[in-house]
């Protein structure tokens, strides 16, 4: 069983592989192909859901990503040690069924393209977003800090502690705690609504510009350090990313923010909408 070949970079819904291994989890069954169009949960960044579909015409209840040790050892999701590239270890798409299919057989796997649309739309929109509240919350530094791709302070990675993409929408959590602080920002007297309004005009023009949307894919196996592009008007973009995406902003419809701060200011959260 060696590390599994994805093909979801490149925007696959199917394929046709065989059954190279399989994981007992109690009453259910997890099923290891040599080739799978499946996206699955990260076990390190869990921000997208895991795509649902079938496995040899069996529904595919979840899909996991898996660790194979040298010594034959496979752990699951938060379970995994192992960190990516380390030597001896075969990275797996696990899919999840509730009956066994037979290794050594050749299947079909189709994944659902609707509900892999909506999220690729969701996550395509989350970044759009960061990219957005990086810039309304520019002139709110002090001090000099890391910058994103446009050239502003990099917020959404200073602040972040959690995303989680669905259909057609993302919720994005930042920590305005001391750190955040020490680092120069500023959270005194936000105007939430004035920076949604300024991060809202700019995905307006962004998703009429109809800029490209790709992933840099530098190999096929799971692990590989995937990147997002986006050729904004501003100048191309980029960001580290494994996930889905859709291939041109205007396939977004439209995309706008909403923001909440927590009742102790500690915490800011941005909802965001992909209204296709």
């Amino acid at each position: 069983m060696r590390s599994t070949v994805v093909t979801f970079p490149e925007g696959q819904v199917s394929g046709r592989s065989e059954i190279v291994g399989s994981v007992p989890l109690g009453v259910r069954h997890g099923l290891v192909t040599a080739e799978t169009p499946f996206h699955p949960l990260d076990h390190t960044w869990p921000d997208q859901p895991a795509d649902r579909g079938t496995i040899g015409g069996l529904p595919v209840v979840d899909c996991v990503t898996g660790a194979r040790s040298a010594e034959g050892e496979i752990l699951l999701g938060q379970d995994i040690s192992a960190r990516r590239g380390d030597d001896g270890c075969d990275w797996l798409v696990v899919h999840v069924t509730d009956a066994p299919l037979e290794t050594g057989t050749t299947v079909e796997l189709e994944v659902d393209a609707a509900f892999r649309e909506s999220l690729s739309a969701g996550h395509t929109g989350c970044h759009l977003a960061a990219l957005a509240l990086n810039a309304a919350l520019a002139g709110r530094w002090r001090k000099e800090v890391r910058t994103d791709a446009l050239g502003h302070p990099d917020f959404d990675q200073s602040a972040i502690t959690s995303s989680r993409i669905t259909p057609h929408a993302s919720v994005d959590e930042y920590r305005l705690g001391k750190s955040l602080r020490k680092k120069g920002f500023s959270a005194e007297d936000l105007d939430l609504d004035d920076v949604a309004h300024r991060a809202n005009d700019l995905l307006k023009t962004w998703v009429a510009a109809d800029a490209r949307v790709w992933i840099d894919v530098p190999g096929p196996e799971l692990t590989a350090r995937r990147t997002w592009h986006c050729a904004l008007p501003e100048g191309e973009v980029s960001i580290p990313c494994g996930g889905t995406h859709v291939a041109r902003t205007s396939q977004l419809g439209s995309v706008s923010v909403a923001l909440t701060l927590s009742e102790d200011g500690s915490q800011l959260t941005m909802h965001t909408t992909v209204a296709h």
